[in-house]
């Protein structure tokens, strides 16, 4: 019931490790963090403090959690923010090592890399790392609709275009695709709706709830995480889909309310936990 997560952290506020690592310890599970950049607070404060982690720093922490004899008990590697192409290929490496001591162990990987908002805010050598290193080796791919657009490298909108764009990038070798924030068809009305897609070689899940306005920065992270530590628990994609869904909307819709700035993660652990409001996955395809 572990689970190695390598990606950002932050001090102040939910974004990264930050936003994932309580999520899965309420879903039972003991979760390793590594960090690929340390910072006071996400970039969108304006001004912040910390620095990046070098490709040969996490190579270490990797290493030394290794010298633990943890892999054996690993059942998944979950991988974010990366920062370089050369940490990248720290994280493949690591799910790789974690696939030889635990052969049913996992590898989720949430492609950051912007969104329609920011556009892209990492460098292309990590835009083309994700789409033709990353994305042969991972399991499940949970890139957002403009992330799952640069992986393709071709339009996505509405579900059928979303579907299509994430055969596209199945063909290169994960399992599942789980595409988040998914705009709606030319000429239908996305503005009261916030489509996720779970996108298999066979099929096509859809869950579907209120649109919110959202300041805080995070929900994708806290998304992934969910859903890999429900799909771990359940094994049916589909469930976990729905009950990740579920969890994060009680999370955003009580930060909504509360008016903050960051994810109120704490104070909405219980309904992250038992959702007041459930949304199931339809089969659309």
């Amino acid at each position: 019931m572990a689970i190695l997560s390598i990606q950002s952290y932050v001090c102040f506020g939910h974004v990264g490790n930050a936003a994932a690592l309580f999520p899965l310890q309420r879903l039972g599970f003991e979760v390793w963090p590594v960090p690929t950049v340390v910072l006071s607070n996400h970039p969108g404060y304006g001004s912040r403090r910390g620095h990046a982690v070098g490709a040969e720093a996490v190579a270490a922490l990797v290493d030394g959690v290794a010298e633990r004899g943890a892999f054996e008990r690993c059942r998944a590697v979950l991988s974010g923010y990366l920062g370089a192409a050369a940490t990248g290929r720290i994280a493949v490496n690591a799910a790789r090592r974690v696939k030889t001591a635990s052969p049913h162990a996992i590898f989720c990987c949430d492609p950051v890399m912007g969104d329609r908002e920011e556009g892209l805010y990492v460098p292309d050598d990590i835009v083309r790392f994700f789409r033709e290193e990353a994305s042969t080796a991972a399991d499940i791919l949970v890139p957002n609709a403009f992330e799952l657009e640069a992986l393709a490298e071709q339009p996505v909108t509405g579900a059928a275009g979303a579907v299509a764009a994430a055969r596209k990038m199945l063909a290169r070798g994960p399992e599942m695709i789980v595409v988040t924030s998914v705009p709606a068809a030319t000429g239908q009305d996305s503005a009261r709706t916030a489509t996720t897609l779970l996108v298999t070689a066979s099929a096509a899940w859809s869950v579907a709830t209120p649109a919110l306005s959202l300041r805080a920065k995070g929900a994708g992270d806290m998304f992934t995480a969910l859903f890999l530590g429900y799909l771990l628990h359940s094994r049916d994609p589909a469930d976990a889909l729905g009950r990740a869904v579920s969890s994060a909307f009680a999370v955003i819709e009580a930060t909504v309310a509360a008016d903050a700035q960051e994810l109120t993660l704490i104070e909405a652990q219980d309904a992250m936990i038992d959702p007041p409001r459930r949304f199931a996955a339809e089969r659309i395809f």
